[in-house]
């Protein structure tokens, strides 16, 4: 939406308190009224400034010209077999892929961070396809904002496109807007930030975040992760794990290990072994996720039967570990196949 200058009108969703005091001083406002706008659009989730009937009349009228809630409605929808939903959100990199994921009493939507991805990870669909742009702390929430199923969400996990932390300044405001209590008074609890371990905005997610913690880690050899994952030269694992147990979880956040099994590449007893020494000590879990099929890419994978004594080895060696299940894999939409193409979709478009 544009003001009547031509420009186009600035988003209030995704604003933390503090920008949004400097709009209420450019509106001539008190800075209460900072948290007045906040929780119209982050709790009422109000669709327009003209409903922030706290305000006085004159001063909506001046914030419209300005400013809009910046609610972006997901473009179109794509649903599973299993019940799991694939939504397309416009941005200004282009479009990103957020994945709703039902499952008993937890209802989990999977948001992107980044158009693309520059981690370049080879089993990974979005981070073949290149990087496009990052997007703003307001492309982020909307996406949680805007989901239909917004009000039933349990928790949310930075597992889509792109690399948390490689947009940490926009990810970090995310989290603020999620948590705070002038916010949408998350617990940090229901949240779970992904990376590959970039390790700036790793410790700074240590020192200020509650938050859950996930660190794709898929080998716990060097050479062999490094062919998995370039990120391993920048950013070894073993650099990042030792990052890690500098800080005490036992009351703060859980911290898992995400571990894809390929066959005949990373599946062994050998490497369930290696990465048992290379964790002992930590409190921590390992969640091992089944390939899914890229196109180019020579692997397979692992069969169920050698996914389960993975486990059984990880876990007698002292190490939680879990299988998790695969959803969404028929809309494109399980870990690692999110590109953020528009495709046409079975699924009317969303209202």
């Amino acid at each position: 939406m544009m003001t009547g200058s031509g420009l186009p009108k600035i988003p209030l969703l995704g604003m933390t308190l503090e920008e949004l005091k400097e709009v209420a001083a450019r509106a001539g406002l008190p800075a209460y009224a900072a948290k007045q706008i906040a929780d119209w659009i982050y709790r009422k989730r109000v669709s327009s400034i003209g409903e922030m009937t706290n305000i006085a009349a004159e001063k909506r009228v001046w914030l419209d010209r300005v400013y809009e809630t910046g609610v972006r409605l997901p473009e179109s929808r794509v649903g599973s077999a299993d019940g799991t939903v694939k939504y397309l959100f416009p941005v200004a990199a282009g479009a990103v892929e957020a994945v709703y994921i039902p499952a008993g009493g937890r209802a989990t939507l999977c948001v992107s961070s980044q158009a693309g991805c520059r981690m370049n990870c080879l089993f990974c669909m979005t981070g073949r396809q290149g990087f496009a742009g990052q997007l703003t702390a307001h492309e982020i929430v909307n996406q949680i904002h805007s989901a239909p199923e917004s009000a039933q969400l349990t928790n949310v996990v930075f597992m889509g496109m792109g690399e948390p932390f490689d947009n940490r300044e926009a990810v970090f405001r995310a989290l603020e807007i999620l948590t705070s209590s002038w916010g949408y008074g998350w617990s940090p609890k229901r949240i779970t930030v992904s990376t590959v371990g970039v390790m700036s905005g790793l410790r700074r997610f240590l020192e200020e975040s509650a938050c859950h913690l996930a660190v794709s880690l898929h080998s716990p050899w060097p050479e062999e992760r490094l062919s998995l994952m370039p990120v391993e030269k920048a950013f070894p694992a073993g650099e990042v794990i030792r990052l890690i147990r500098q800080y005490d979880f036992a009351h703060q956040r859980r911290v898992s290990f995400e571990y894809i099994l390929f066959e005949g590449r990373n599946d062994s007893v050998a490497h369930a072994e290696a990465l048992a020494r290379l964790l002992r000590g930590l409190p921590c879990r390992v969640n091992l996720i089944r390939f899914h099929a890229v196109p180019g890419v020579p692997l397979r994978s692992s069969p169920e039967r050698t996914m389960e004594l993975f486990r059984d080895t990880l876990n007698a060696q002292g190490i939680l570990c879990t299988l998790r299940a695969s959803r969404g894999e028929d809309i494109l939409a399980a870990c690692g196949m999110l590109s953020g193409q528009r495709t046409p979709s079975p699924d009317p478009p969303c209202p």
